[in-house]
């Protein structure tokens, strides 16, 4: 079949003939509707994650699908041959930049029946990111204060959307022209990054979401009240990080180096920082579904582009070329 796949870490990625994908018990064979670019896929072609997240090259890259059923294995109960589907395949079972791609059960959902299979596959990573961010890690409140950062963006619309579900007060920094955007997305405040500072201008908030890292993160802490949360999606791991993927000892020691020092000025303030890894789920996306739905949360693309084009998006999303929601490919 019909794929896109880099042969060796930093390599670009480009066109090539993959063997069909093994149907287990328990999986669901996927044709590909529509499938979107994630910076996960641009960080794992650079080995980024390599440490952590070791993967055999070639490699066919791809977080996101919506497509519809072809065949399931022999234990599969929940999923017949037509279903619209949509699913963040689990770590390690990646490649929706393909025609076909088996997945986990567990790890698929059925599509929102009111939005394109193009919108539906914008979803998947990054509202499973936001649920896990928001309901599971910040278990967010009526009446809280949010910070969302990078409002526009893929995560970040999607997250505004959910805080506001959730009954929170919004604030979110974005730049002066997607003002409007990110407020009819429900922020309630506003701030452009480019001619504001944020930590001057917001104080006692109970969570922030940090998808930006560095010098962001650090005076994200500084915006919280006393007992209050940060949630970083772009780093640095943390200790409970290592444990849960059950990382070497040498690993789980340099990963508690790299964030000591976030962690030491967050517990100096009376806050705490948690570093979010997203994991694949099923169940959660059955109930994002039912918000897109009932009209809860909408999926923003921001631009579209053919099979062929693969590399082109990727290209886009790694040089900043998408400016609001997510860049998604169309099927084979």
């Amino acid at each position: 079949m019909r794929a896109f796949v880099f042969d060796k870490y930093k390599q670009p990625v480009h066109e090539a003939e993959a063997p069909e994908p093994t149907v287990g018990d328990h999986d669901v064979l996927v044709r590909v509707n529509a499938a979107s670019v994630n910076q996960l896929d641009e960080r794992i072609r650079e080995g980024q994650f390599k440490p952590i997240l070791p993967y055999k090259t070639p490699l066919i890259l791809g977080h996101d699908v919506a497509g519809t059923v072809i065949r399931i294995g022999s234990k599969v109960r929940d999923f017949k041959p037509g279903d619209r589907v949509f699913a963040r395949p689990r770590d390690h079972r990646i490649g929706t930049f393909a025609e076909r791609i088996a997945v986990d059960e567990a790890d698929l959902a059925l599509a929102p029946e009111k939005i394109s299979p193009v919108e539906a596959a914008s979803l998947p990573l990054v509202a499973l990111t936001a649920w896990q961010a928001l309901v599971e890690k910040g278990k967010v409140r009526p009446g809280q204060k949010v910070l969302i950062h990078a409002g526009a963006g893929g995560v970040g619309t999607i997250a505004i959307q959910l805080a506001k579900h959730l009954g929170a007060q919004v604030a979110t920094t974005a730049s002066g022209k997607n003002a409007d955007f990110v407020r009819e997305l429900g922020a309630d405040v506003v701030i452009d990054y480019r001619t504001q500072d944020f930590e001057t201008e917001l104080s006692g908030y109970d969570l922030v979401l940090d998808s930006l890292g560095g010098e962001n993160l650090a005076k994200s802490l500084r915006v919280l009240r006393p007992g209050g949360k940060a949630i970083g999606i772009s780093g640095p791991p943390d200790p409970a990080f290592a444990k849960e993927a059950g990382l070497n000892p040498v690993l789980r020691l340099a990963i508690a180096a790299l964030s000591s020092k976030i962690r030491r000025q967050a517990k100096k303030l009376g806050v705490t920082y948690e570093f979010l890894v997203m994991r694949a789920s099923g169940d959660q996306l059955r109930e994002i579904a039912t918000l897109v739905d009932n009209g809860s949360l909408r999926p923003i693309v921001g631009k579209t582009f053919s099979f062929d084009q693969t590399p082109q998006a990727l290209d886009a999303l790694a040089k900043g070329g998408i400016r609001r929601g997510k860049a998604v490919i169309t099927g084979p």
